[in-house]
């Protein structure tokens, strides 16, 4: 059953009003995947800088601000004080940045949204602050990995 569907089939927000407040956690994954030609050894392994500035870090910036506005972004998400984000932006695979969002809150709803926000948005950041190196830069599969808290836990590892 659609948790954000009404007996009327319309769509609502759910209450949560009667849900058990508990430390609540989620971990997003994507990756951004550059063309062979465009890195070279010198840049693979380091953080990238471009001409609008430190790729990583202004991607670890725009990524907890997105988690922290996610119920600004997607209908039906409820605003949600997060007591921690924490992003890290990696060399993954050759040619792969891989990023990860981490976020935790002690509420009565769950913090995926939140991570695969604040992974997506960083990815995004990253890919913006690259496209003039090519355009041939692709965000590949953004998922979650974990969760915990709630009804129940997931892990995808």
């Amino acid at each position: 059953m659609l948790t954000h569907v009404d007996s009327a089939n319309r769509p609502t927000m759910v209450d949560v009003g009667d849900k058990a407040v508990t430390t609540r956690t989620a971990t997003a994954r994507t990756s951004v995947v550059f063309p062979a030609e465009v890195l070279t050894d010198q840049i693979a392994g380091t953080e990238l800088t471009t001409k609008k500035g430190p790729v990583f870090e202004t991607a670890i910036i725009a990524g907890v601000m997105a988690a922290k506005r996610t119920h600004d972004l997607i209908p039906f998400c409820h605003p949600i004080p997060l007591e921690n984000c924490k992003i890290t932006v990696d060399w993954g695979d050759e040619n792969e940045v891989v990023i990860e969002c981490t976020v935790r809150a002690t509420h009565k709803t769950g913090v995926e949204m939140e991570a695969l926000t604040g992974a997506t948005v960083a990815a995004l950041t990253v890919y913006d602050m690259c496209k003039a190196l090519s355009h041939g830069i692709r965000i590949a599969e953004t998922k979650l990995v974990a969760k915990a808290g709630g009804k129940r836990d997931f892990s995808a590892e």
